[in-house]
């Protein structure tokens, strides 16, 4: 009898491989179906805004930039104030509205610790109606009681019921599983 020797080619490698890795997937997303994710409320910020700065318009869209002067912030567990010195950087699609958006800022706690945030969204229009949603980004020292704030995902949305002559007003949510 002629015994028939297995050779591992690159294609069968990557073969188990990918199954392996597709295996592992439905497993893990299979786990994380039975819970629903659920929004806490964390913060309210209260931004003020400064001049415009127009960039006009690039191979990307029309580009500008809106300065932040400061404000304050609060919420169960945190408040203080948000720093001077940083920007909104927008821009738009002349041709459907839609805008992208990135503020780049710090905020300070009134017990002294400075926090950064990239907060990132999207402005758009859906049958007369606005869309706006954001995804702040906290970047807080690891060894302050503020530290959860790196390690979560949070949603961010411009308030209805609040607004400021000179700025504007986000509410800020946690996105956790379900107790």
């Amino acid at each position: 009898m002629h015994e028939r020797k297995k050779t591992i080619t690159i294609d069968n490698l990557m073969k188990k491989v990918v199954f392996l890795f597709l295996f592992l997937l439905g497993t893990t997303v299979g786990f994380a179906q039975g819970k629903k994710p659920v929004l806490e409320f964390v913060l309210q910020l209260r931004v003020k805004i400064g001049a415009f700065d127009r960039v006009g318009e690039t191979a990307h869209g029309v580009r500008q930039s809106i300065a932040i002067t400061g404000g304050t912030f609060h919420g169960p567990s945190i408040k203080g104030d948000v720093l001077p010195g940083g920007a909104d950087y927008q821009l738009t699609d002349p041709k459907t509205g839609r805008t992208e958006l990135e503020a780049i800022y710090n905020i300070r706690t009134d017990d002294g610790v400075t926090i950064h945030v990239r907060n990132r969204g999207i402005i758009s229009q859906d049958n007369g109606k606005t869309y706006f949603f954001t995804s702040p980004q906290f970047e807080a020292p690891s060894d302050s009681k503020y530290a959860w704030l790196s390690n979560s995902i949070f949603v961010c949305r411009i308030s209805d019921e609040d607004t400021m002559k000179d700025g504007v007003v986000l509410n800020v949510w946690r996105v956790r599983d379900e107790k």
